[in-house]
């Protein structure tokens, strides 16, 4: 159970992995996620589902190895079976038409947004992409995107592909130049989604975030993934992930993500004398 059926480097640290989990793939909806340990001591950490194939009982997942704990999966092979996988977790995506929606992806936060378009797209919407990453070799899911949207927009930090500057430069041009928008989705970097609200805020325009705080246990029991929206305390695990980005308190959203910083700093270096970014599969492939 939980086998890694495929494994596919898409961009740098970014991986896509294919995971044999029927019940998952047959009751997944957009916006849900699953909590995953990937050895015994291991934490746990969530990935949202960004599809599934229920007749071949598999789901997909896309992640970038920037931690121990997601590059210690990065370089399991297909074969491995991954420890523990629970889901599907979290509310899912309100979904109805709207009208005209605006889908942002920062970075590898354009996985998440791909199951949410595709259902805003099946519900009868127009869809304008906008596709962000610091530089080309990081753009993902852009074809994924474009066969989804009636129109992407690319934009990099460096101007390597696509708009010159950020996904907000992107946004701000549209709004100014009066173009109808009834619904925006952000996700990707807290700054970035932060970004987004203050943005839309002035205009009214309904605008979605999707929160990935520290996350534990994933059913609202550790109370690790506390978010401030509205003035209350939510739990993005049961509550969310989705909330109204014009509701959420992203200040403390950031401490929050800041708090394990320096342990998890000293975890990557003791890891990373141990780690590399090949399974073993791979190594033996290029060695042939």
């Amino acid at each position: 159970m939980n086998e890694i059926v495929a494994r596919e480097q898409i961009a740098p640290e970014t991986w896509r992995y294919l995971v044999r989990a029927p019940e998952i793939a047959a009751r997944r909806r957009a916006g849900q996620f699953v909590v995953l340990r990937v050895y015994e001591k291991g934490e746990r950490f969530p990935l949202t589902v960004v599809s599934s194939d229920p007749a071949e009982g598999t789901i997909e997942l896309i992640f970038q190895a920037v931690g121990t704990s997601t590059r210690m999966l990065a370089a399991m092979c297909p074969g491995d079976e991954i420890m523990d996988l629970a889901g599907p977790l979290g509310r899912p995506t309100h979904i109805e038409r709207f009208g005209v929606c605006v889908v942002i992806g920062g970075g590898y936060g354009m996985a998440p947004v791909i199951p949410i378009a595709q259902a805003q797209r099946d519900a009868g919407n127009t869809l304008i992409g906008i596709d962000g990453a610091r530089s080309r070799e990081h753009v993902i899911l852009e074809d994924r995107l474009r066969a989804i949207c009636d129109r992407v927009e690319v934009c990099t930090d460096d101007g390597s592909y696509g708009h010159h500057g950020f996904v907000t430069d992107v946004l701000r041009e549209m709004i100014e130049a009066g173009e109808r928008i009834d619904y925006v989705l952000a996700i990707g970097p807290t700054p970035m989604m932060r970004a987004v609200a203050e943005l839309t805020r002035p205009h009214g325009i309904h605008t979605v975030v999707s929160l990935n705080p520290i996350m534990v246990d994933g059913t609202g029991m550790c109370g690790g993934c506390r978010v401030e929206v509205a003035g209350e305390t939510k739990f993005a695990c049961i509550d969310g992930p989705e909330f109204d980005g014009h509701l959420v308190d992203f200040e403390s959203l950031m401490r929050r993500q800041r708090m394990y910083s320096e342990m998890e700093g000293e975890a990557r270096r003791m890891f990373e004398p141990h780690s590399t970014p090949l399974c073993a599969c791979q190594e033996d492939r290029d060695g042939e």
